[in-house]
């Protein structure tokens, strides 16, 4: 746990969250500010900092994130119907957190290219 990472504080409980799925790898929370009516985040219990510095040996947690985004979807009744998954790398990407977070939107038709 990095302790100036504000998400290992959220998984730690030091910062209140809104919780929507729990694994043994990774947490799922409501976005504060959503972009979309279904805005989850899906974060790893250990830090990693960002998609860009994933390795091998972080392969079970990341798909423990994407079944988990999986299970977020299905419970807020948007695997159906469709949603987008994103990893956001950078400050061009507008990455404000640096802790690998998985966003999983949905529940409006969205349009593309995004942005």
């Amino acid at each position: 746990m990095a302790s100036d990472c504000v998400f290992c504080r959220i998984v730690a409980g030091d910062i209140p969250s809104d919780p929507v799925a729990s694994t043994e790898l990774s947490y799922a929370f409501r976005d504060i500010q959503p972009a979309m009516p279904v805005h989850v985040l899906v974060v790893p219990r250990r830090h990693i900092t960002s998609a860009d510095t994933v390795e091998a040996g972080d392969a079970e947690t990341v798909a423990d994130m994407l079944l988990t985004a999986q299970e977020v979807a299905r419970r807020e009744d948007v695997a159906e119907r469709g949603y987008r998954l994103v990893f956001n790398v950078g400050d061009d990407a507008l990455n404000s957190v640096g802790h690998l977070h998985l966003h999983v939107l949905g529940g409006k038709t969205m349009r593309w290219p995004p942005g």
